[in-house]
């Protein structure tokens, strides 16, 4: 999906906008339209070098500031049309461990991003979400989901002229953390490649494909709606098999159990939600369009069917083997990986053949 024109001559905040999306999303804005200013805001000093170093472009600014500090979000937002917000504790292990930082950065801090914008009368916000605020079991999960339910208190407010909206994804391929760079890795250095349990099963969703969700929101969304790309899923020992295939290796599997805070499967819409969700070729349109209505928590109900399930995983389409090494091969980052592995091979050999004459 190409990024509409409506973003020409306008200001575009990204929060967290040094990470994967943060890179991918304004590349695909200062490609694809002719922007006021973009604006990046994070705390990491060393990746906003790294970032102004590789775009040198004069439209984009770079911001140092923390979501959990109000007035930095407050000055940043300022002149800003609309907001992406990916800033976001997304460890599971770290929030697991210090879950009162997740807290401050996912929750207060979400809240600081969307009393700015509508302060500063942004006209659209589209914040971030993720798979683990469904049925939550881990700290991570939980405060997304709570970051989802403070962006729908905000779109149910009569008192603001900001479109407040969100998406909800996966695992995204190849993102920082994710499995397919440790499996990587573990190819690299020779290690056994880790998984939890054979049969578990993950989403499959290239970081281009939710970029284009994202941009789908900001063109399309409305008060409240939580868009939800569907995507195919594999097992992790169908997506650690394919990795040793596309590298060539003969290295084992290790299976080591499920962790702590992990699913067996994840899940993107939940029953409840299917009943009020509008399903689309390639994605759902979860609306909230009810203002507030205390009768519909205490007394009302809907007599609508509720579904056997909800959206996962295990029910999505399952990718077979060859499928999902096909769709790791389309990675740009995998292309990468395999050009360097390609590259070492080469200088291997010839570092041989010059010494085989030299001899």
């Amino acid at each position: 999906m190409e990024v509409s024109h409506f973003l020409d001559n306008q200001t575009i905040l990204v929060t967290g906008g040094t990470g994967s999306f943060g890179h991918q999303v304004v590349e695909r804005i200062l490609s694809e339209s002719d922007p006021r200013e973009v604006v990046v805001f994070s705390r990491d000093e060393k990746k906003q070098f790294d970032m102004r170093n590789h775009f040198q472009n004069p439209k984009l600014t770079f911001i140092i500031g923390d979501v959990r500090d109000k007035d930095s979000v407050r000055k940043a937002m300022k002149g800003v049309d609309y907001v992406f917000h990916a800033a976001a504790l997304k460890q599971v292990p770290s929030c697991e461990f210090f879950p009162y930082e997740a807290v401050k950065t996912n929750v207060f801090g979400a809240s600081n991003v969307l009393d700015a914008a509508e302060e500063n009368k942004v006209k659209k916000v589209v914040v971030l979400s993720t798979d683990k605020a469904v049925y939550p079991i881990n700290a991570m999960g939980m405060t997304k989901a709570l970051m989802e339910k403070l962006m729908l208190a905000k779109a149910r407010s009569t008192r603001s002229d900001t479109i407040f909206c969100g998406v909800r994804y996966g695992n995204v391929m190849y993102s920082r953390g994710s499995v397919l760079p440790l499996f990587a890795e573990q190819i690299r250095n020779h290690h056994l490649l880790t998984i939890t349990e054979p049969s578990m099963t993950r989403f499959l969703l290239p970081l281009p494909t939710a970029v284009d969700l994202v941009f789908f929101a900001l063109s399309h969304g409305e008060n409240g709606d939580i868009f939800v790309r569907k995507s195919p899923a594999a097992t992790v020992t169908d997506m650690a098999q394919a990795m040793l295939d596309i590298f060539g290796s003969n290295l084992s599997v290790d299976v080591i159990g499920i962790r702590e805070g992990e699913k067996m499967h994840e899940t993107l819409v939940t029953q409840e939600e299917l009943m009020k969700a509008e399903e689309y070729k390639n994605y759902y349109a979860i609306r909230n369009l009810e203002k507030i209505d205390y009768e519909k928590y205490f007394t009302d109900g809907k007599d609508i069917p509720l579904p056997k399930e909800g959206y996962t995983s295990a029910n999505t389409q399952r990718l077979s083997l060859e499928e999902t090494k096909q769709l790791i091969l389309s990675l740009k980052e995998i292309q990468e990986e395999l050009a360097l592995k390609n590259h070492s091979g080469e200088a291997l050999v010839s570092l041989k053949e010059s010494q085989d004459v030299a001899l």
